[in-house]
């Protein structure tokens, strides 16, 4: 099985000056931007699912007044016009950030992010420092995490998030202007802060391909299987490449590297065949039970399982036309046809194993009232973790190394993600061993950060608009996907928040003096 390697910068404090100039070059020769926060918490969950989304703002608005974001990840998809169509270049950022005002630092995220690897002593020591709220004296003529974020926003490219809101909402606040009020006025500010448009690919799972779930871990990988599948069959249809820079041996030491397979990794198999899947991670990406569940939380298993129940409905539902096909064409006074008593006896029992597995296949759509019941606490452990990376992800996704403990010769570019990994350099260490630790069931090195978020983010938002738009459409154009364009998801929601400035709302008086010393008269 082929795989690619995912180089994933990290960027502290120690070295922010020295990758500044890459890190600006980046953003700026863009075709567009993903962009994934993780957050020292969320205050009141009750209040995130508020039905009415003036309250939902407000509660998090709340959040980001007082919480802070601990790392930014940062991942920039250049399209590449002289190489094969959809072909591009990635460039990968892990920020370790550091507020310094003080801020409120829930146990349960602390103990999810340790878990999932976060290095809360690095945070201290070597995080970026950054403050919220407006602009001081100086901010944005210094190499500072606000001047950074000014460069995202004067490169009008277009902004890629996964599940969004509450990422928009505490990137405003802590690295723009204090945030407003009112819903209205953050989506009218927002609208002229990024012309280029926002785009939710929680959204575009749901909406535009629609997966049978859309948390980030799933959406990721029903890609990247999907990508594969068109890359083996050798098609004329489109499929999505991807290359990766070649770094010196200095920046090797700052670089985590993510090896992942294509076409979806090891599966959990026992003696008496694949384990039972848990129907709540299946669905919505999370498990109240955590690492204790006894079922599997195998993300390649939950998509191949679907894959089976969505081929099977459609072999039933072409068997049910062929079958009506033949009474319509039988003559008027041709005898109604029974079947032999010689048929095989499946033939009749197969119809409650049929009824098994639309069960199983619709269970994301027509849920058990076990599952009903627990969906309003799966969408809230959805917003608190973030983007839904399993505490049972095996480690073969996102295996990492420690950083500055490998050296490396420069990385060979992966021409289409797809390449022989005999072809791809691998630092010392990450070969040996790493095949016991790839079915630890608990997640180690850090496989839970926001730089590989980002980068599964922009992996999504890449290849559907690899299917969906045309050969030679420019995705920093942003109307590669104008059905999800400037729409961001809504957890509990049908439609999705529209980033659209109102006739009835005004932009707020931070975000308009803030826009005339960037750009003058607006």
């Amino acid at each position: 099985m082929s795989s690619m390697i995912v180089p994933v910068i990290d960027v502290q404090n120690d070295n922010f000056k020295e990758l500044w100039p890459a890190l600006v070059l980046a953003i700026k020769t863009s075709s567009f931007i993903a962009l994934d926060t993780e957050l020292s918490g969320l205050g009141s969950r009750k209040d995130l699912l508020a039905q009415c989304i003036e309250e939902r703002y407000k509660a998090i608005c709340s959040a980001a007044r007082t919480r802070s974001i601990l790392s930014l990840g940062i991942a920039c998809f250049k399209k590449l016009p002289d190489k094969a169509p959809h072909t591009y270049l990635v460039q990968v950022y892990n920020l370790t950030l550091l507020c310094m005002q003080e801020y409120v630092i829930e146990p349960q995220s602390v103990q999810f992010l340790v878990q999932h690897g976060f290095d809360f002593n690095k945070q201290y020591a070597q995080g970026i420092p950054y403050h919220k709220g407006n602009d001081k004296g100086g901010d944005l003529q210094s190499q500072s995490m606000r001047a950074l974020f000014l460069e995202v926003i004067q490169a009008r490219k277009p902004l890629v998030l996964h599940n969004g809101l509450i990422d928009l909402v505490f990137l405003y606040q802590c690295f723009y202007a204090w945030l407003p009020d009112r819903l209205g006025t953050f989506t009218a500010d927002l609208s002229e802060i990024f012309p280029a448009g926002i785009f939710d690919t929680k959204h575009a799972a749901e909406f535009e391909v629609r997966f049978m779930a859309s948390y980030l871990e799933y959406a990721y990988k029903k890609c990247k299987r999907e990508n594969f599948k068109s890359v083996e069959a050798g098609g004329p249809g489109p499929h999505l490449s991807l290359e990766f820079c070649n770094y010196t041996e200095r920046l090797c030491t700052y670089i985590d590297f993510r090896q992942c397979t294509e076409g979806g990794g090891e599966r959990e198999t026992g003696e008496e065949g694949p384990p039972a899947i848990c129907m709540r991670f299946s669905a919505y990406g999370w498990c109240p039970n955590g690492s204790q569940c006894t079922l599997s939380h195998n993300t390649d298993l939950i998509i191949e399982q679907d894959e089976q129940s969505k081929d099977h409905k459609r072999r039933r539902k072409n068997k049910r036309k062929f079958k009506a096909a033949q009474e319509e064409s039988r003559a008027p006074n041709e005898p109604d046809r029974v079947e032999h008593e010689s048929s095989p006896p499946n033939k009749h029992l197969c119809v409650e194993d049929d009824k098994m597995q639309e069960d199983w296949g619709s269970v994301k759509e027509t849920a058990s009232a076990d599952v009903v019941d627990s969906m309003k606490d799966a969408l809230l452990a959805e917003e608190v973790e973030r983007k839904d990376m399993s505490d049972e992800q095996v480690v073969e996704e996102a295996q990492g190394s420690n950083g500055t403990e490998n050296k490396c010769e420069p990385q060979v570019i992966l021409g289409n993600g797809t390449g022989d990994q005999n072809n791809v350099a691998i630092p010392q260490g990450e070969k040996e061993g790493s095949k016991g630790k790839e079915k630890q069931k608990m997640a180690e090195g850090g496989t839970h950060r926001a730089g590989f978020d980002a980068f599964m983010t922009g992996y999504i938002f890449a290849y559907v608009t690899t299917l969906k738009a045309g050969a030679e459409t420019d995705p920093s154009s942003g109307a590669c996907l104008p059905d999800c364009l400037n729409k961001v998801y809504l957890s509990g929601k049908s439609v999705p928040l529209q980033i659209v400035k109102s006739s009835f709302s005004k932009s707020s008086k931070a975000h308009t003096l803030k826009m005339e010393s960037v750009w003058g008269k607006i």
